[in-house]
């Protein structure tokens, strides 16, 4: 096995709303299992560098865009564990810290057009169909195996929880959990907060990797992608912004700065009932606020209340 665990804490989050709708909120510090390798990105990658290790690979190959997290996450965890790593990176060629930082860890960049990278088995097969030694991690880490280690969360909580929230990007996350929760027999509710817009699609791709769920086991909030992936709003910002300064727990707009924004949203619009225990899944991958820094620092004197 990978000589690498990790247990992040609970914290619990203190706002008046809370006390004013009398909810409980938690957050699942995922964010400091690693600095690079954090929250759900190292919980996907867990059994796929086993896997890998086990069929005797030592060249990891993905996918990802300019400001992906996952990259970041696989181009350090190869450089941890003895892998060399490639990435196919959709768009044309760019530079941004997120990327050197990639560089810096070992990892070769490869640029391709956005219809090329659609075909990924393809561009895999082109250039790697030969290598032996080469293993194609799906983007995101979105498998099974991704599934299978985000659902080992459920096993670190102390606590019973009414409802558990999490951010979405391609489901891999929210379905573990959903499986980890009918194979332990848990009741809390799980929810998804979809980045992408048009986020129903997810319900498919969850069964894509458990059929057997039933219909019913997750509810997704799809009216909180704030214009789709990586795009927001002052609105959003000006949330974020607050939200760090009344905290000190660091979130972006891209995922958990949605995730965020929605479950507020939803106590102050009386989703939940008085005495419900909530636990917040900080998904980690913070790096990507360093693509809108510049945005976030316009808001920086906001004392606007939060909801």
């Amino acid at each position: 096995m990978l000589p690498f665990d990790f247990h992040s804490p609970v914290e619990p989050l203190h706002f008046p709303l809370f006390d004013e709708k009398q909810v409980r909120v938690d957050v699942k510090r995922d964010d400091l299992i690693h600095p690079f390798i954090s929250g759900n990105k190292w919980r996907k990658l867990k059994h796929i560098l086993h896997d890998a290790q086990e069929a005797g690979k030592n060249h990891l190959v993905t996918f990802g865009g300019a400001w992906s997290n996952h990259l970041l996450a696989t181009a350090c965890a190869g450089a941890k564990f003895g892998f060399s790593t490639t990435a196919f990176v959709r768009g044309e060629e760019v530079s941004n810290p997120v990327l050197s930082l990639c560089r810096i860890f070992g990892m070769e960049l490869i640029f391709v057009s956005r219809s090329a990278y659609r075909a990924k088995e393809t561009l895999f097969e082109t250039h790697f169909g030969g290598n032996q030694q080469a293993y194609c991690i799906p983007e995101g880490g979105h498998s099974t195996a991704g599934a299978q280690g985000c659902s080992e969360l459920l096993d670190e909580l102390h606590h019973e929880y009414d409802h558990i929230w999490c951010a979405c990007g391609t489901g891999t996350t929210l379905a573990g959990l959903a499986m980890g929760k009918l194979q332990k027999g848990l009741k809390a509710a799980l929810h998804g907060v979809p980045v992408l817009a048009s986020g129903d699609f997810l319900n498919d791709a969850i069964r894509g990797l458990y059929p057997s769920l039933p219909p019913s086991t997750v509810t997704l909030h799809t009216s909180y992608h704030f214009g789709g992936y990586a795009k927001s709003t002052a609105e959003l910002l000006r949330f974020v912004q607050g939200f760090c300064a009344h905290t000190g727990i660091l979130i972006e707009p891209v995922y958990t700065g949605k995730l965020c924004y929605a479950l507020f949203d939803r106590i102050a619009n009386d989703y939940f009932r008085p005495g419900d225990r909530i636990l917040l899944l900080h998904t980690g991958g913070i790096t990507g606020i360093l693509g809108m820094h510049e945005q976030l620092a316009q808001h920086q004197n906001s004392t606007e209340k939060l909801f």
